[in-house]
């Protein structure tokens, strides 16, 4: 299966869609997608062009993330309200996704206490319409593009219970501001049964078994029960200058919209180029700090060697770790091993086993390209930036941006209590739908994985 259109949520498409000039036959609300179609890459630029104008106005913004699916008589949706009405009375701007849910809950506080109340909507078949509290917003079609505008950098972020979509937001926040592409800022977690068992996973898992998180970052984390407790840790915040007007240095920055929108449209290009080269690939992802000598390392290495046997491409992120061993794998096996991967003021981090890469300033253009369909995703345990893929994977599965694609964990011991947080989000919080196990199943052998994509 080759990679997808224009737009990673897109539907992925059979190899004999692939034509000679690059045309992807795919569906987004019912319309065939080219790369060559100049108007649809200015439709992506627009939208980046509108959010940051949209959040460009703004002042004092904290961005409040939650489940579409809770009910108005959850108390979550009582104590979201109640922080969008202490925020609106304080001055501060709510923005949120503008959907139901949490999302209608902060903005109905903000709206009533006659404070600024802003949604960043997103065109969905199902669920997503823009709630009767919201004053400001825009609305976008493509799922990235209004991710980046909700996870642009805020004053606070406050996380409220949630499905894959809130994991997902959550995860691209803290592994950013791990990552130094945003600052820190104060990260809110609104209930303890919901976001504690996620935090002891991280501890015990991410930060002590595989060191690929600082466990003194979930130190800096506030989990909360009430809107006062929350509002606690913003109240006193400062409004600080829109990083994407003032800060040239940061990937947001769209000071000089000039220039910078083009670099964003030259990235998304060269990308799509490079994925429709790509007719039969699995993507490995996984931590930069496991070493060699590790079972984890050992394990991507013979992945990678088995993916090169059996003609598939193994994209990874091109960096140390988890990626260095999967592509190593592949490389000594004579098979395709490619890189996606970030480019910095200080050059590229790159495995000496790449034989193609591309790299990306913006980290979101590199995230959609390295999350485009691939035949199947294979997750080694990693911390943030792992989760962050995994979770935007599964949130694009679940709202049907892209069909189901075979999502496996590898390393049971590792995975398994993250598996049972997973199904507890359907059976506890019904926050999501329940998980289909045939696309995220556990994997405890590179023999498996191959059993798997065989089936």
């Amino acid at each position: 299966m080759p990679k997808s259109d224009l737009i990673k949520e897109a539907m992925p498409v059979t190899k004999a869609s692939v034509k000679p000039d690059l045309t992807v036959a795919a569906h987004t609300s019912g319309e065939m997608i080219n790369y060559r179609d100049s108007w649809r890459i200015f439709r992506v630029v627009s939208e980046f062009v509108e959010g940051y104008q949209l959040l460009g106005e703004l002042t004092k913004e904290v961005t409040i993330m939650g489940s579409a699916r809770l009910p108005a008589n959850s108390k979550y949706y009582h104590i979201a309200e109640e922080l969008g009405y202490l925020l609106g009375k304080n001055g501060f701007t709510t923005i949120t996704g503008g959907g139901p849910g949490i999302m209608e809950a902060a903005n109905k506080g903000a709206f009533e206490a006659g404070g600024e109340s802003v949604g960043i909507n997103i065109q969905l078949p199902m669920e997503q319409r823009i709630n009767p509290y919201v004053k400001k917003s825009a609305a976008f079609f493509y799922f990235f593009s209004r991710k980046v505008m909700l996870t642009a950098p805020a004053n606070a972020f406050v996380f409220f219970p949630g499905g894959f979509g809130t994991l997902d937001e959550f995860f691209e926040v803290v592994d950013y501001i791990e990552m130094g592409h945003m600052p820190k800022v104060p990260i809110i977690m609104v209930g303890k049964e919901f976001w504690e068992p996620i935090i002891n996973f991280l501890r015990a898992k991410s930060a002590r078994e595989v060191n690929s998180i600082n466990e003194a970052d979930l130190n800096q984390w506030h989990v909360v029960d009430t809107a006062k407790e929350a509002f606690e840790f913003i109240k006193d915040t400062e409004d600080r200058p829109n990083p994407w007007v003032k800060d040239p240095s940061s990937p947001f920055y769209q000071g000089d919209l000039n220039w910078r929108i083009f670099r964003i449209m030259a990235e998304m290009v060269d990308g799509f180029e490079f994925l429709t080269k790509i007719q039969r690939d699995v993507t490995v992802l996984g931590t930069s700090s496991i070493l060699q000598g590790s079972p984890y390392y050992q394990a991507a290495y013979e992945l990678g060697k088995i993916l090169a046997d059996q003609q598939y491409a193994t994209i990874t992120g091109g960096g140390p770790g988890i990626m260095e061993a999967a592509n190593k794998g592949a490389f000594e096996r004579g098979g395709q091993s490619l890189g996606i991967n970030m480019r910095t003021e200080r050059g590229e981090r790159i495995n000496n086993y790449v034989t193609q890469s591309i790299g990306f300033f913006f980290p979101y253009i590199r995230k959609l390209i390295i999350t485009a369909p691939s035949e199947a995703f294979v997750f080694f345990p990693g911390g943030f930036g792992t989760l962050h893929q995994l979770f935007e994977i599964l949130t694009l599965q679940e709202t049907n941006k892209i069909k189901p694609i075979p999502t496996l964990l590898y390393g049971r011991e590792f995975w398994q209590p993250l598996l049972d947080i997973v199904h507890n989000l359907h059976d506890e919080f019904k926050t999501i739908t329940r998980i289909d196990e045939d696309f995220l199943k556990l994997m405890d052998s590179p023999q498996d994985i191959l059993q798997h994509l065989k089936k």
